[in-house]
């Protein structure tokens, strides 16, 4: 197998492409060596198999969706409920302006019900996202336990199904108001006194970013 990180960077990203546009079944060594304008034959010089291309695609998806820590603390600071809905409207916006990455996970996801080794690996790489999440939103001072924060996950992923596949289901519903409810409904509330509490985060909560120091870590 050849090692050119660039270049195998470069060869995921064209394979989310793919992905997104063309669904699993045009996922093919030929359509991703097409979208990344290389010649035909690279993309088999770096991965074993298309079961290999669509974990490594899988794994660089996160890299790809993980914010600048610096754009998460901006969106972190004044009080801490809403705070809450402030950042899962802004994760909201955060996908929308990558729709095909959010695509590109939802074919994984359906693919990876066929395939055990991917199901293995985006199961590994999602619930350590999860777990993460949980443990900035406790780390944050965020109301609500680990129930609240995978309450949130579940309904935050419904609402980016709809809002990015089938977005006549919610009419005109406003994404806003819809998320100011779903926080209201699910995240415990607070005494005036610790609601307006400024919150200064040693963590980053419901963003994918895994700290490393002040950086996302590439898994």
């Amino acid at each position: 197998m050849t090692h050119n990180p660039r270049r195998r960077a470069a060869l995921c990203d064209a394979a989310l492409a793919v992905l997104a546009r063309h669904g699993a079944r045009g996922l093919t060594f030929r359509a991703v060596d097409a979208q990344a304008h290389v010649p035909t034959g690279t993309a088999s010089n770096y991965f074993t198999s298309r079961d290999d291309l669509l974990t490594q695609a899988g794994r660089h998806l996160y890299v790809r969706l993980a914010p600048d820590p610096d754009e998460v603390r901006e969106h972190m600071s004044g009080p801490r409920t809403p705070m809450v809905t402030e950042l899962m409207r802004w994760l909201l916006r955060r996908i929308t302006d990558q729709r095909d990455l959010y695509l590109a996970l939802l074919e994984l996801r359906l693919e990876a019900t066929r395939r055990p080794k991917l199901r293995e690996a985006l199961t590994r790489t999602i619930r350590e996202d999860l777990d993460a999440n949980v443990r900035g939103h406790l780390k944050a001072g965020l109301p609500g336990d680990r129930t609240t924060v995978v309450l949130l996950y579940l309904a935050m992923n419904g609402l980016m199904v709809e809002h990015l596949t089938l977005p006549g289901v919610l009419g005109d519903a406003d994404s806003d108001q819809l998320i100011a409810a779903l926080v209201a409904h699910l995240v415990p509330q607070e005494s005036p006194a610790a609601a307006s509490r400024d919150c200064v985060p040693d963590a980053l909560p419901h963003t994918g970013v895994r700290r490393t120091g002040d950086r996302p870590s590439r898994r």
